[in-house]
């Protein structure tokens, strides 16, 4: 029974966040939201889901040396892999450049201050504590470690699909694939993934655009 109702809470939790995510980026719905408004909704949200699930995901966070010095690190080779990739779209796809200014057009009228502190201490780490400390745990614990890399991570992405724009899903896949893999192999450090989400959201949208 216990194990029914956790499952029903993650696909009830799961839904939340596709319809937030939904109601965020697709097209027929953003014009009538403040997206970083919207944002920071569903960020407060999602952290909070995990709490009610009794997932307890803080077990597995610290903030010691080694961990922030790994955060950085994955958030500076993710930054290469998406700017190697920008280039390589921008090859491939015609329509790469003007989907990936769309995505940063998102960004128009609002203080690069206050979107750094947006990212760096609510919607990042609320991201990496939903994704992977609640969801790629939850559906490892009932389908394996490595089903629950896949499923979550391909979930990551897909929440994105409504939004039309495939550099958009392809970013998802790629940084939630990277995430999800750290945390497949050692999820004690997901405090180096909530350092790493936190500063790449922020390099790749304020400090270093690509």
């Amino acid at each position: 029974m216990a194990n029914s109702k956790n499952i029903l809470f993650t696909v009830i939790s799961l839904v939340m966040a596709a319809g937030l995510w939904t109601v965020m980026f697709c097209p027929a719905t953003a014009r009538y939201v403040n997206f970083w408004g919207m944002m920071c909704i569903s960020a407060v949200i999602l952290v909070t889901l995990p709490f009610f699930a009794r997932a307890r995901w803080w077990e597995d966070v610290s903030f010691g040396k080694g961990n922030i010095i790994a955060g950085i690190a994955i958030a500076a080779c993710l930054w290469g892999i998406f700017w190697i990739g920008d280039k390589a779209a921008s090859v491939l796809f015609d329509f790469a450049g003007e989907q990936v200014e769309s995505i940063y057009d998102i960004r128009s009228g609002v203080s690069p201050w206050l979107l750094s502190c947006l990212l760096l201490f609510l919607i990042g780490p609320a991201e990496e504590i939903f994704w992977r400390g609640y969801i790629q745990k939850t559906l490892s614990g009932i389908a394996g470690r490595n089903a629950g890399f896949l499923l979550s991570t391909l979930i990551y992405a897909g929440v994105h699909v409504p939004s039309g724009n495939f550099m958009l899903v392809m970013a998802a896949l790629v940084a939630g694939t990277v995430w999800g893999l750290v945390y497949r192999l050692r999820p004690d450090r997901l405090g180096a993934l909530l350092v790493s989400h936190a500063l790449w959201d922020a390099a790749v949208f304020v400090w270093f655009p690509i």
